[in-house]
């Protein structure tokens, strides 16, 4: 049985619907429905003190990267390359396919881009300059031809940091808006900005629940919550590394859930001391404190194969592993995010260096779906042709019978008329109606 060092409540998607924040978001959205970008100038003066144009031409974007170091772009570009090579990775294992189930009968599959993708790079506190490629670098793989890309003002100034990454990620707009306005700008378009087909990208509390509203008149990438990070450790693991890490992701924001699972009751102790002497010193402890002290849990089970089944109840985000056998969880685990696999990685890599996606499912998402990936970009469509006609005669006289059984005679009629065509059956209703321009049979 689990023996819980340091407790705390487990989050749900339950505890994230705010009627508050739902009934805010929703007037936003219908305001700027109806009042395009006279409203949505009105919510970025009120929410980011932002009266400047919000989008950015080649030109101002220039201006904006000059003022950056060139180890900054330098260290942007390196990132994206390799988030770049990842996705493309994705991409080449997706294959068009095309097979011969019948005579004459062939069916298809091909992966189609969406048109257009709204890339949200949140900003607010921080610059977070890794969601821009995160976003933006996979819909450009996946062959999107229009990205728009919107990011907040920080404190009133455009985060510089972040306009180079999208423009160096590839976006085709670019602008400067953040907050729900942002996203519904992009979801049902205004006089200047013209919808997209998907939003992606992370946010706060009001961000997820506009993409949760407007889910349906645009696809998103999936619904989340904040930011959760969850370590199994046996006896072996580093308990400084692992309250490091643990600490990492708690500053992400106070509602941040830490979970370690351990087999080692002296592990789990020795990594609660060492969070305790690192959170002074941290400069975000304003967040990490609070995620820490109310959604931080530390548990101890008997063995690892508990740990694993724990760890799949919980359904992490990120999960990182801190055993003797990392990679022992890639059989043992199913319900996750991301798996960071032994003490040389780590979910910040993940974040912000790596090059795997870190728009990743929270909240128990994990259950039913993965992160952003190129396959988010795709539809997956299909196409049928047939050009026997004893397969077209032989498909029309089971699906009249098939159809017939679910009184849906319309259908049935269909097929009968192709069997018919091509030698088949003279139905009834085809005799009655011959004369009335029913044709001839094609034998």
């Amino acid at each position: 049985m689990p023996r819980f060092l340091k407790s705390a409540p487990t989050k749900s998607f339950t505890d994230t619907t705010q009627a508050d924040v739902a009934t805010r978001v929703g007037a936003i959205i219908s305001d700027i429905r109806s009042n395009g970008d006279d409203a949505v100038r009105r919510y970025a003066e009120e929410f980011d003190r932002w009266t400047e144009p919000f989008r950015l031409d080649d030109a101002r974007v220039a201006e904006i990267m000059a003022t950056l170091d060139q180890q900054v772009i330098d260290d942007i570009v390196f990132v994206q390359e390799q988030v770049r090579r990842f996705a493309q990775a994705q991409r080449d294992s997706l294959v068009d396919i095309e097979v011969e189930t019948l005579p004459g009968v062939h069916l298809g599959q091909k992966h189609v881009p969406v048109q257009a993708a709204g890339a949200y790079i949140p900003g607010g506190k921080y610059p977070l300059t890794a969601s821009a490629h995160m976003t933006i670098i996979t819909a450009k793989v996946a062959g999107v031809p229009r990205v728009v890309a919107c990011t907040p003002p920080i404190r009133g100034e455009i985060p510089a940091a972040t306009v180079a990454a999208m423009k160096l990620a590839g976006a085709d707009e670019i602008y400067i808006l953040g907050g729900v306005q942002a996203v519904t700008a992009m979801a049902v378009g205004t006089e200047t900005i013209a919808p997209v087909n998907m939003i992606a990208g992370p946010g706060n509390a009001y961000v997820a629940e506009a993409k949760r509203q407007l889910f349906g008149e645009v696809g998103i990438d999936l619904f989340a919550g904040p930011t959760e990070i969850l370590i199994v450790a046996d006896d072996d693991a580093d308990p400084f590394l692992t309250a490091v890490d643990l600490l990492s992701q708690a500053e992400h924001g106070p509602e941040s859930p830490a979970v370690l699972i351990t087999t080692s009751e002296a592990l789990g102790r020795r990594v609660m001391e060492h969070i305790e002497q690192l959170l002074p010193g941290m400069p975000t402890r304003d967040y990490a404190g609070p995620a820490w002290r109310d959604w931080g849990q530390v548990i101890v089970v008997d063995d690892l194969d508990e740990a694993y089944a724990l760890a799949d109840d919980f359904a992490f985000e990120h999960v990182q592993i801190f055993t003797a056998e990392p990679r022992a969880a890639l059989e043992k685990m199913h319900d996750y995010g991301a798996l960071f696999l032994g003490e040389n990685t780590c979910v910040s890599y993940g974040d912000k260096v790596i090059g795997t996606n870190h728009v990743l499912p929270t909240l128990g998402a994990a259950r039913y779906t993965g992160g952003l990936w190129v396959g988010k970009y795709l539809r997956t469509v299909t196409y049928q042709e047939i050009t026997d006609t004893a397969s077209s005669a032989t498909l029309g006289e089971v699906c009249g019978r098939a159809a017939r059984v679910e009184l849906f005679e319309g259908h049935a009629r269909s097929g009968d008329v192709r069997s018919w065509r091509h030698g088949g059956t003279q139905h009834d209703w085809i005799a009655q109606t011959e004369g009335a321009g029913a044709g001839t049979p094609a034998r």
